[in-house]
């Protein structure tokens, strides 16, 4: 009973992950329909009822679309990724460059070792 409870508690915290053209057709009813509701709150959550998405997740998926058109501030989903990539790219260089400064360290102390002929 109690894992139970516990598994569905947990089932409504974790995220559901939605289909791309749910996302964006939820987006496009929110967008073409917001003027018929009191405000663009309760558009969002009537439509999200209707497509059993939550809200707060149909809210973030509006947000995002109005930075990605230009029409809100912020960083764009084109803008992330690229900047996800630059700092994984940047990672790895620091990394090789570690690497690179111990071989170099490496190879200055088998020059300075005195070396005996046979």
């Amino acid at each position: 009973m109690i894992e139970t409870l516990a598994l569905e508690r947990i089932g409504r915290i974790m995220p559901k992950h939605h289909p791309r053209d749910l996302k964006e057709r939820a987006v496009r009813l929110v967008l073409e329909s917001r003027d018929r509701y009191k405000s663009e709150h309760a558009a969002i959550r009537s439509i999200a009822a209707k497509l059993d998405v939550g809200p707060e997740s149909l809210r973030h998926w509006v947000r995002r679309a109005e930075v990605d058109a230009g029409h809100r501030p912020g960083t764009t989903t084109e803008e992330s990724a690229q900047l996800k990539a630059l700092k994984k790219e940047n990672a790895e260089l620091k990394r090789a460059n570690e690497i690179l400064k111990a071989a170099a360290s490496f190879f200055t102390a088998e020059l300075d070792r005195p070396h005996t002929r046979s």
